[in-house]
C-alpha cells in the first residue's frame, strides 16, 4: 500500500468525507454486479446516517488529500429497516450485530491489499465496541448474466477465508437505478462473522 494511508473516522468526524464517499459511490458501483446509476442528492441523504451514529466507521484510503476508496459501517440496529428485518425475523439480537456498508475503491488501487485493510479496521472498530457479530451483504446476479464481464471474479473466496459464513437465508430486497433499465428491485443476501466462535 505504498502511498496510502489508512484513516478511521466515526460519528461527526465522518462529515467532511461524505461527498467524496458519494463520488466513489457513484463510480464504483457502476460497474458489475450492482450497475447503479446513482446521482449524489440521493447519497449525500443516504451517508447522513453515519454522521448521525456516534458509533459509525468510514476506513478511508487517502493518498495524500484524496480519498481513493473508503469502507463504511454502523450498528445494525441503526441500519435501514430493510437490512434489520431478515435478522429480526430470524431472531438474533440486533444491539450485538455491526452492519458492514459498502466498500468501494477506485480500480487502479485494487490488488495492493486496502480491501484487507478495510476489512480489518472495521472488525477493530466492532470488536472494541462489543459485538459478536459482524456482516454485511452483497447483490445476486446469475451466473449467466449478459453484463457480467468475462474478467469479474466475486469475492466469494476473501470473504470466506476472513472467516465469513454465505447466509442465503438472510436476504433483503432493495429497489435502485440500474444502468440501462430503469429502477429495478434487487436481492442482496448476507454474509455474517460470529465472532464467538472464531476468537
Amino acid at each position: 500500500m505504498k502511498g496510502i494511508e489508512i484513516q478511521r473516522v466515526s460519528g461527526q468526524a465522518v462529515l467532511p468525507f461524505l461527498d467524496a464517499v458519494a463520488d466513489l459511490r457513484i463510480a464504483v458501483f457502476r460497474e458489475f454486479p450492482y450497475l447503479y446509476d446513482g446521482d449524489r442528492e440521493y447519497e449525500r441523504a443516504y451517508l447522513k446516517v453515519y454522521a448521525r451514529s456516534a458509533k459509525s466507521v468510514i476506513v478511508l484510503a487517502l493518498e495524500g488529500e484524496r480519498v481513493v476508496g473508503a469502507s463504511t459501517g454502523l450498528p445494525m440496529s441503526e441500519s435501514d429497516a430493510g437490512f434489520r428485518k431478515p435478522f429480526e425475523d430470524a431472531g438474533y439480537p440486533l444491539p450485538q450485530i455491526f452492519y458492514f456498508g459498502e466498500s468501494v475503491l477506485l480500480p487502479e488501487y485494487r490488488g495492493r491489499g486496502i480491501g484487507k485493510a478495510f476489512f480489518e479496521g472495521r472488525e477493530a472498530h466492532a470488536r472494541a465496541q462489543g459485538y459478536r457479530w459482524t456482516t454485511f451483504c452483497a447483490v445476486e446476479r446469475a451466473a449467466d448474466d449478459p453484463r457480467r464481464p468475462l474478467e469479474y471474479r466475486p469475492l466469494d473466496g476473501f470473504w470466506a477465508a476472513r472467516g465469513y459464513t454465505f447466509r442465503p437465508d438472510l436476504f433483503a430486497a432493495f429497489p435502485w437505478k440500474e444502468m440501462g433499465k430503469g429502477e429495478c428491485e434487487n436481492i442482496l443476501r448476507f454474509w455474517l462473522r460470529d465472532w464467538n466462535e472464531s476468537v
